[in-house]
């Protein structure tokens, strides 16, 4: 059983994370990672201080719990990107700024750190709208280039070739095709997946607006403490090589590529053929549990067919079970997660316990706190 604590400031709850039902727990962890939630209240997405409440809260678990594995996740920067755009000086501004809180981190945990840049960011060319087609167009929380189809029609298909913005249509044979040698689960997929070219963006109605988006990032950045990697897929196993001698700090840092990552690094795939990965739960799966992850949640996937009041997990957005084979899940040690990207640090990393913003786009309504073990 994993338990998630609520902390809204003025109170905390705590709850069964699978079923979402109030439990009563004081046991010794229980208490520690409320006492850590009461001191660190979240800042909000795009405030100032949002990576510093990851540094800051990251070592004052480690103070308390001792742990040999850290996963941390800096997205204060890729918030700012998304929804303001700001100028080329403050772009670089907050790019110093997490590096800053990275090495931070390193200087005062002492842990050995492994930093991974999620992808750069370019501002929206043009936004593609799929409202006039016959079928269903289905497009991701988070997820810019890529939609799903579902009962398209021979004149959607002609008209959506026609569009500037679409790069490729891909069939649900296609796709699994391209991942055979994963577990696939055709159930989930859509009957066709709509790609955009870069800087193209499916207009949704589910979120705000973003004005910068992922770039086509066909290759991330790794630092060099990690060695040579070739794909986003080998950065498990080297973390579990490094974890056999070292207590070691699994950094991502969202929204920053090649282009103005600010350590010497090695650049390896982050995705297969032309499909690249985006910032989302994808690619985080992917880096933990070292297999491409694009069946967990595939892109266009229909997910109300799963949101009733039988789901399971109702604190992990759209997941309706844990992900196995994570790397916290498999390290043997004891291990803590911390990030500002609401929802990916318990349901992505596998660590013992995690703390994440309980942010639900841009609104903060506090933090939450699971125990895994």
């Amino acid at each position: 059983m994993s338990l998630a604590i609520i902390d809204a400031r003025e109170w905390q709850n705590t709850f069964d994370l699978k079923t979402g039902h109030k439990r009563q727990d004081n046991s010794p962890k229980t208490q520690m990672v409320k006492a850590v939630l009461g001191e660190h209240p979240f800042p909000g997405d795009i405030a100032d201080r949002g990576n510093q409440w990851v540094t800051e809260t990251a070592l004052d678990l480690v103070d308390r719990y001792d742990p040999n594995f850290v996963f941390l996740i800096y997205a204060q920067q890729y918030y700012s990107f998304r929804f303001e755009h700001p100028g080329e000086a403050k772009r670089q501004q907050l790019i110093d700024a997490v590096f800053e809180e990275v090495e931070r981190f390193r200087e005062e945990s002492g842990f050995f750190p492994v930093v991974v840049g999620t992808g750069d960011m370019i501002p929206v060319k043009e936004y593609i709208d799929l409202s006039r087609l016959d079928g269903l167009a289905i497009t991701s929380h988070w997820l810019t280039r890529y939609s799903g189809l579902y009962g398209i029609t021979p004149a959607d298909i002609r008209y959506l070739r026609q569009l500037a913005g679409i790069e490729r249509l891909v069939s649900k044979k296609e796709f699994m095709s391209l991942f055979s040698s994963e577990p696939v689960s055709a159930e989930r997929l859509p009957e066709y997946l709509a790609v955009a070219k870069e800087g193209y963006c499916f207009r949704s109605t589910l979120l705000r607006r973003p004005v910068m988006i992922p770039a086509c990032n066909y290759s991330i950045p790794v630092s060099a403490t990690l060695g040579k990697v070739n794909s986003i897929i080998d950065i498990s196993g080297g973390i579990d090589a490094i974890l056999r001698e070292k207590k070691v700090a699994l950094i991502l840092v969202e929204g920053v590529g090649i282009k103005d990552f600010r350590l010497p690094y090695t650049s390896c795939a982050n995705g297969k053929d032309w499909f690249a990965y985006e910032n989302g739960e994808a690619q985080y799966l992917t880096i933990s549990t070292g297999k491409h992850q694009v069946f967990a949640y595939p892109p266009g996937y229909r997910s109300y067919q799963e949101d009733d009041e039988n789901k399971e997990y109702p604190f992990s957005g759209y997941l309706t079970s844990l992900p196995p084979g994570t790397v916290g899940e498999r390290f043997g040690g004891k291990s803590i997660a911390v990030g500002n990207r609401s929802m990916f640090m318990h349901t992505v990393t596998g660590t013992d316990i995690a703390i994440e913003c309980f942010a639900r786009n841009l609104a903060n309504q506090g933090c939450l706190g699971v125990i895994h073990r």
